[in-house]
């Protein structure tokens, strides 16, 4: 999955459910923040599948479970 797609799908779930999103470049990583949950994503163009899937697993709290695949 690119990483472009994936902080899209993670901005517009944010949007959806009427949270706050941030965005940060870091040295290495880009830092998202939604409602007060942070994490950070790696700059590589490709982001594996269970990569991208373990890291939408982190805003399961904010964003629900499985939020990913719908």
């Amino acid at each position: 999955m690119k990483r472009t797609a994936v902080l899209k799908k993670l901005r517009d779930a944010a949007k959806a459910c009427g949270l706050s999103y941030d965005e940060s470049e870091l040295k290495n990583h880009t830092g998202i923040t939604i409602d007060g949950k942070r994490s950070t994503l790696g700059r590589h163009s490709e982001i594996d599948d269970v990569t991208a899937r373990k890291f939408f697993d982190q805003f399961a709290d904010q964003l629900g479970k499985g939020w990913w695949r719908k």
